[in-house]
């Protein structure tokens, strides 16, 4: 029996910014955000350091594993790894277009074939109980976008997958950069919209461009769930009131007391022989926009990195965020 998964919101899949210590951040402001490991390949999952590819805390979950790669009988293998180590979900990435990612045969180019995605989906169904959901962009290159998305997620859903995060953009796999990827190829929502209405008994998940809570909101009266990446990165503060104002659930969760949830998990890396920048990095933008941030930013950027530095860094940083901010 699979685990039921609240897809309300996400937060993306990044690569070199959601490690585990990135998700244990993340986790402190949001308790309901479903979160999601940067993709491991299949190869590296199978013959890999696995406890420092996708070891992970407990209390990051619900947590997602994303897989790539496009050999059905690997994936099985490392969906089953993924089950084994106690992850809610495996993800397919069929949405990265870096050159790495179509060199080795994955990511973005797969949207071009969705026989194959579907032949590993099924594998990796056969293999987990746990749900396998799949991540995709509208289409690539000069491929027509809807009729792209439509033959991909029909093929796909009929293998057994029900849950996709679409990113509302082409990939142009020629010619653009995995950042310009990100930014150029315009936004169609309306597309990924057509798509949920015509097959309403799929989860749509809606990715792409989505940067606060209001749109958020507003997403979701179309959509079974939204995923933000940069915006949940670069502003994490936002996460700070996604369980009050998106699930209904609980306060708002203020950054400085963030930083204190955050410290047990720090103290208890940092006695592993973890450097505090590897935590803190992922922490530089939580004041954005308020009293305090630049210093903040700045002793943890040139204090963070030292070796030894410890909490008492953390907790300077903190103060000078605390000593900016206006009385009353």
């Amino acid at each position: 029996m699979q685990k039921m998964i609240d897809y309300r919101f996400s937060v993306a899949p990044m690569m070199d910014w959601t490690d585990r210590h990135c998700r244990a951040f993340h986790r402190v402001l949001s308790k309901r955000a479903l979160l999601w490991t940067e993709m491991v390949t299949a190869d590296a999952v199978i013959h890999g350091d696995r406890a420092r590819l996708i070891g992970y805390d407990e209390r990051e979950h619900p947590l997602v594993l994303q897989l790539g790669g496009s050999d059905p009988a690997k994936l099985a293998e490392a969906a089953r790894i993924a089950e084994g180590f106690g992850y809610d979900e495996v993800n397919l990435n069929c949405g990265c277009p870096s050159d790495r990612v179509q060199s080795g045969a994955f990511g973005a180019c797969l949207m071009a074939e969705p026989d194959l995605v579907a032949d590993c989906v099924a594998a990796m169904r056969n293999a987990v109980s746990i749900p396998v959901t799949v991540k995709n962009r509208i289409a690539i290159d000069d491929l027509p976008a809807r009729e792209t998305l439509f033959t991909f997620i029909d093929k796909v859903s009929a293998a057994g997958c029900s849950v996709f995060t679409v990113h509302a953009r082409k990939a142009w796999l020629k010619g653009l950069s995995p950042k310009e990827n990100r930014e150029i190829p315009p936004l169609d929502y309306g597309l990924v919209a057509e798509l949920k209405a015509a097959r309403p008994d799929l989860t749509i998940i809606l990715n792409g461009g989505i940067s606060t809570i209001d749109q958020c909101r507003e997403h979701l009266g179309g959509f079974d769930g939204v995923m933000l990446g940069r915006a949940a990165y670069q502003t994490p503060d936002l996460l700070g009131h996604v369980d009050a104002e998106l699930f209904g659930e609980g306060s708002i969760v203020e950054p400085g007391d963030a930083v204190r949830a955050y410290e047990p998990y720090i103290a208890a890396r940092l006695a592993e022989g973890t450097n505090l920048h590897a935590m803190t990095r992922h922490m530089l933008g939580l004041f954005a926009g308020k009293p305090g941030a630049r210093q903040w930013r700045r002793t943890l950027s040139e204090l963070g990195v030292k070796k030894g530095a410890g909490l008492d860094v953390l907790r300077a940083a903190l103060g000078s965020v605390e000593a900016a901010a206006p009385a009353g």
